[in-house]
């Protein structure tokens, strides 16, 4: 796997709640490319449960949101915004299990609009939710001018 780098990261007033590594309430993700798809792996923490040692499902859907833009990003080469999430929850996400992972791939790309399966595991590797995200896909310019898209290469340096 490739550790990627968040380019936004020392961009002024990027907070991202999911992962800007400076948000003191944010999820702080960071991402890695495995072949075809984006992974994630995340300690979750008392403070994102929902019922007691349940993470909880908004921050779930949130994670698996986060990860499919970052598809869009190298896969695409591109940004897009969420224009529908569909998330599934199969089991409960129990925080005292460890590391969640998330892994994202993309199904399908027509015109502006990507597909993106994303999947969401406990510590014990065991599948808990799903969603399809569709995302708008920016084009090009656009992206850069109006989301400061850097490219998929800034994604990928390694420092």
């Amino acid at each position: 796997m490739i550790k990627l780098q968040n380019p936004y990261a020392e961009f002024p007033g990027y907070s991202c709640f999911a992962c800007s590594p400076t948000n003191p309430s944010g999820l702080h993700m960071e991402f890695f490319k495995d072949g075809d798809e984006i992974v994630a792996t995340w300690e979750a923490s008392e403070d994102y449960q929902g019922f007691h040692d349940m993470l909880h499902g908004g921050i779930q859907a949130t994670m698996m949101d986060e990860i499919a833009s970052w598809v869009v990003f190298l896969q695409l080469d591109t940004a897009g915004v969420t224009y529908e999430l569909s998330t599934r929850f199969r089991k409960p996400v129990y925080i005292s299990k460890g590391l969640v992972t998330v892994r994202a791939s993309l199904t399908r790309h027509e015109k502006r609009i990507a597909e993106i399966e994303a999947r969401l595991y406990d510590g014990a590797d065991l599948l808990c939710a799903e969603s399809v995200a569709k995302y708008f896909v920016m084009p090009r310019d656009k992206a850069v001018n109006e989301f400061h898209f850097p490219g998929k290469e800034a994604f990928l340096k390694q420092t």
